[in-house]
């Protein structure tokens, strides 16, 4: 089953935490309202502390596209932007959902 939706990976390194995590809520507040934007989770690695990920759910790629073009996406995402993982060739990626499961016996 999939739900035709799209998810965005922005990776982000900093020894910051709490800076992090405060650019991740002031983003968030700039991105309330956003059109096919579904929500979005700032996730820390149990492998390495400095280590980030914010992953963005989107209701389509057409969404997504049409945020990524448009003349807010830069100043909405700036808080992030020095915590971006630059030793990366790509530090973000955007995959679409091929399959999702739910319920009592999903993994």
């Amino acid at each position: 089953m999939t739900d035709g939706g799209v998810r965005v990976l922005l990776y982000h390194v900093t020894d910051d935490a709490a800076g992090i995590e405060a650019a991740y809520h002031e983003a968030g507040d700039r991105l309330a309202g956003t059109p096919g934007l579904l929500g979005n989770k700032l996730l820390r690695s149990v492998h390495a502390e400095n280590g980030f990920v914010v992953v963005s759910s989107w209701a389509d790629l057409a969404a997504f596209d049409a945020w990524e073009q448009g003349a807010r996406h830069k100043d909405q995402t700036a808080p992030l932007r020095p915590y971006r993982d630059l030793s990366l060739a790509r530090p973000f990626a955007v995959y679409r959902v091929a399959a999702t499961r739910s319920g009592p016996d999903a993994p």
